[in-house]
């Protein structure tokens, strides 16, 4: 075996899983005969960015159905806990518990926002739960009571927030469908952000981005996390993405997991490499031993 394979920390000695935020055990997800996760486990440190790669067709979307409740896993635990102690078994939950209570917030690779309504309405739907108690399911808001009025406001300061925050507080109140596709998707995340979760989960984020748009992107995840405090696991095929700003990689290949490190161990790990390339797993050998060839002739 190659050095860079053979300095792939065991998981167990991992940072990420001394202070988990979501721990993965052992989950399958079957449809009739087709597996398409197989006994997946891994860990999403908290305050961490986990990236979740992958070719095309290998499971990492189904993973981010079971995490949010889209999906019931066949087999297995999904435990997320919060920096206060309190844990939620999302496999037990449904989706909509999971967003509202366990906080577990998700975009699309697919943008869904409201086209017809404002940036701020957007960002205000997100608030929906919080304000529907604060308005004792309306008859309070239409009172107009203090407290409503008090939450109302907050809402309204937290959309503003995140609008700033994405570059957008110019087109606040202009129809969401109007913005360019850039801009869509920073919306979609200043919505999930609206929720207060406490692990953000994003659907390939940089898809159909140019350069400078993730650039951008890069520089509003990491912000995140600088400052929220948010936990981050992301789909991305973006590479420059995946290696510029996580701090963790899982890599599965065909719902299977074959290599989870930091992103210069997986980078230079010959499974990955091989998986990419679609070379056959009986090749592996042969690219492991290219790897080292190349490594020994720039060494040289």
């Amino acid at each position: 075996m190659s050095a860079a394979f053979d300095t792939i920390a065991p998981e167990v000695a991992a940072p990420w899983a001394d202070d988990p935020v979501l721990t993965v055990e052992h989950v399958s997800m079957r449809f009739g005969g087709l597996v398409a996760v197989n006994d997946l486990s891994f860990s999403v440190g908290r305050g961490d960015i986990t990236a979740l790669i992958g070719p095309n067709g290998a499971g990492k979307t189904t993973v981010f159905n079971c995490i949010t409740g889209f999906y019931k896993p066949t087999q297995g635990m999904l435990l997320l806990k919060h920096a206060s102690g309190d844990s939620f078994l999302l496999e037990r939950m449904p989706d909509f518990r999971i967003s509202a209570k366990a906080k577990v917030a998700r975009t699309f690779q697919n943008i869904r926002l409201f086209s017809g309504m404002t940036l701020l309405e957007n960002l205000l739907v997100a608030q929906h739960n919080a304000l529907m108690i604060a308005s004792g399911m309306s008859i309070l808001g239409v009172l107009g009571v203090p407290t409503y009025k008090r939450a109302e406001k907050e809402a309204i300061e937290r959309a503003r927030y995140w609008l700033d925050r994405t570059g957008l507080t110019a087109r606040a109140d202009d129809p969401a469908g109007e913005l360019p596709y850039g801009a869509q998707r920073r919306l979609e995340i200043a919505r999930a952000m609206c929720t207060g979760p406490e692990l953000l989960c994003l659907d390939e984020p940089a898809a159909g981005l140019n350069p400078r748009e993730s650039a951008d992107l890069n520089a509003l995840l990491l912000g995140i996390r600088e400052t929220e405090k948010t936990s981050i696991l992301l789909i991305e095929h973006d590479m420059s993405v995946v290696m510029e700003i996580s701090d963790h990689v899982v890599v599965l290949e065909y719902g299977t997991k074959i290599s989870d490190g930091t992103p210069l161990e997986v980078r230079s790990d010959p499974r990955v490499i091989a998986a990419y390339l679609g070379v056959d797993d009986s090749e592996v050998e042969k690219v492991e031993e290219q790897l080292d060839e190349i490594a020994e002739e720039a060494a040289g």
